[in-house]
């Protein structure tokens, strides 16, 4: 939120100490690394969408986790702050650790205040919002504007805890905040009041409802108002970028007069959107710069056409709006929870809209779900998980026999080539064949068959499909992909053993192969592995798949694929499953436990260290790999910068 001053100090002074005590309390278990390995950071949920510790949205119904309800004083602390609470936690900054300079632009942050009171804290520790430098002491509670460049630095060796709580506000942080001082200022006799602890329990008041289901036209008047009046004078392209947004929300306020935010009109809403932002870029609008060093362009895509549909946007919600100026102007991403079927509101992987928006629905397939993964990587305990929602209907396991009964999708029907399947496999034939295979064997949680008229929403993983996705994009219009990342070498080990149990060959009797029994997927260029050991078969299995998933997900518009990893599936079940059906539009009802269930597949029970036992043969072939892990870790990071929880912003 912009404020009138860089820093507010408010006129209300904690025991610092006493705070202290009830931090050291909490399990140290209870600390999470930041999810994006951020060195030094790490933080600790206090309050969560339904008080979930392992969430990190901020989007939906808070509560408290267990970790808050354990310290009375922290909820008294809150509760004297007088406001209604939106996501809030524990963060703590190693000795000689810094939160990189940031402006936090997105939906979230137009009207959400951070208040940060210092718990742990030493002199050292500068706390940078644009051209001012404030130390906040032990017990202290201040604001400030988010809407600047900032930046934070521990110069010492002892780490940095704040409490750091983000609000909408309330009447008894506003009477704070009208008493506020900011720094520098010439109030002599200004004094904070001490807030000690007390004995009786605190009451605190969470969010339930944050997020538009389609933006009021008031509301969106007001962040046009709000971005054009922080725009640096004398660009050019402004005055045509202000008539087309003019434009944009006069059309968006007869929309809304005619229909409100019914679901049948949100492709008009939709297609408005998409037509508006061609003609913005067309007209420069990343080449505008705002007075925080910001382009124009991508705060209008996280205020407005990240935030219009949706609830609010995908990366608004879920993403890291931890950015950064640009160097130059660029091109925002997709908004993750786009209406499939609609006009999306986001761009391609080149910078560009696809060609037109689809403003029909598929009839019989609800934006199906394709898992896609090298071999072993963990698809199956993905899919098992999700496949406990009773919105997803699967055929069961596997589609290998489903697929290949097709005799032209055979690989012995063209010549042993591979597993590769592209668009031009999908003739109106095939595609008639395969979606009403896949239809007939679908059931959902409860056993029950798909029923005819009624679109569907099925979840499908295989490992073959890492080589299918234009096969599968085409012949489900509405697929929308999963790519789940895992370390590789946890993965080459358990590919290794599934070579050698035998239990996953998948052809017997391909003509020029010796040795055993070819298992897993049929890379191209398999004939190249003839005599080869097995580190090395795996190796070029995997990174093989790897390289087609990256380069046919790459054409895709964005908004039909995301990324998880297997590491955070494992570490943060209930966190990450939440985040991804967030993105994916599936309502997640089962409650998760700290650990999820071995896999079916499973060859031997989990163990983090199990791999090693192949360590000098995966460190031999791992020059074959090492060019698309590179990748792949990059391409999830990028990918996760809009759409994973951030740190201190």
């Amino acid at each position: 939120m912009k404020l009138r001053a860089r820093f507010l100090q408010l006129p209300v002074m904690f025991d610092h100490l006493r705070l202290a005590e009830e931090v050291a309390s909490i399990p140290a278990s209870e600390w999470r690394a930041h999810p994006k390995n951020f060195p030094g950071n790490d933080a600790l949920p206090l309050i969560t969408t339904d008080g979930d510790p392992s969430s990190d949205a901020r989007a939906g119904a808070m509560g408290p986790t267990p970790s808050l309800l354990a310290c009375p004083y922290l909820m008294q602390v809150l509760e004297t702050l007088g406001a209604t609470w939106g996501r809030s936690r524990l963060m703590r900054l190693s000795g000689d650790a810094e939160v990189t300079a940031h402006v936090d632009t997105d939906y979230y942050w137009r009207d959400h205040m951070r208040v940060h009171i210092p718990i742990v804290t030493q002199p050292t520790v500068r706390f940078h919002c644009g051209d001012e430098v404030v130390n906040m002491a032990a017990g202290e509670c201040w604001i400030f504007d988010t809407w600047s460049l900032h930046r934070v630095h521990n110069d010492a060796t002892r780490a940095r805890i704040h409490l750091v709580a983000d609000t909408v506000g309330g009447d008894g942080l506003l009477n704070l905040i009208e008493r506020g001082r900011s720094p520098g200022s010439n109030a002599p006799d200004w004094t904070p009041s001490a807030a000690p602890p007390r004995s009786a329990p605190a009451s605190l008041a969470y969010e339930t409802k944050n997020v538009p289901d389609v933006m009021t036209p008031w509301e969106m008047r007001d962040h046009l108002g709000f971005l054009l009046g922080e725009v640096a004078p004398g660009h050019p392209s402004l005055g045509a970028v202000a008539q087309t947004l003019n434009r944009l929300r006069v059309n968006w306020h007869a929309l809304w007069a005619r229909s409100g935010d019914l679901p049948s009109v949100r492709p008009e809403y939709a297609a408005l959107l998409l037509n508006t932002w061609r003609t913005l870029e067309a007209q420069g609008v990343h080449s505008i710069p705002l007075k925080n060093q910001m382009a124009l362009g991508l705060c209008l895509k996280a205020l407005i056409f990240d935030a219009a549909l949706s609830g609010g946007g995908g990366s608004s919600m879920d993403g890291d709006d931890r950015m950064a100026p640009p160097s130059h102007p660029a091109s925002p991403s997709a908004r993750p929870n786009a209406p499939v079927g609609a006009a999306p509101a986001g761009l391609s992987p080149t910078g560009q809209f696809p060609s037109a928006p689809a403003l029909t629905r598929d009839p019989h397939f609800d934006r199906p779900i394709f898992i896609v993964s090298p071999p072993r990587s963990g698809s199956t305990l993905l899919f098992e998980t999700l496949a406990k929602s009773e919105q997803l209907s699967t055929i069961g396991g596997e589609s290998h026999g489903l697929i290949e009964a097709i005799s032209q999708l055979h690989p012995s029907s063209q010549g042993w080539a591979s597993n590769r399947l592209t668009a031009a496999d999908a003739t109106p034939a095939v595609i008639q064949q395969i979606r009403q295979r896949f239809f007939s064997a679908l059931r959902d949680a409860g056993g029950r068959p798909a029923t005819p008229g009624r679109p569907v929403r099925m979840l499908e993983k295989t490992p073959k499909n890492a080589l299918r996705i234009p096969f599968l994009a085409k012949a489900f219009p509405e697929a929308q992909f999963v790519y789940l990342y895992r370390n590789p070498r946890p993965t080459l080990a358990s590919m290794i053993e599934a070579w050698s149990s035998g239990r996953f060959k998948t052809y017997g009797d391909i003509p020029g192969w010796s040795g055993l029994p070819w298992s897993l997927l049929l890379i191209p260029g398999w004939q190249e592995l003839v005599g080869a050991k097995l580190p090395e078969i795996a190796a070029t299995q995997w990174a093989t798949a790897t390289r087609f998933i990256l380069d046919d997900l790459s054409v895709l518009p964005p908004q039909r694929w995301r990324s998880i990893q297997y590491e955070d599936l494992i570490g943060a079940p209930g966190g990450e499953v939440r985040r991804l059906c967030r993105g994916l539009e599936i309502a997640w009802t089962t409650p998760l436990g700290a650990t999820l269930p071995i896999a079916r597949n499973a060859l031997t029970p989990p163990d983090p260290g199990k791999w090693r036992k192949h360590e000098g043969e995966i460190d031999r072939v791992w020059p074959l790999i090492s060019a698309q892990d590179e990748r792949a870790r990059a391409v999830f990071e990028a990918q996760m910068l809009t759409r994973a929880p951030s740190g201190d912003r």
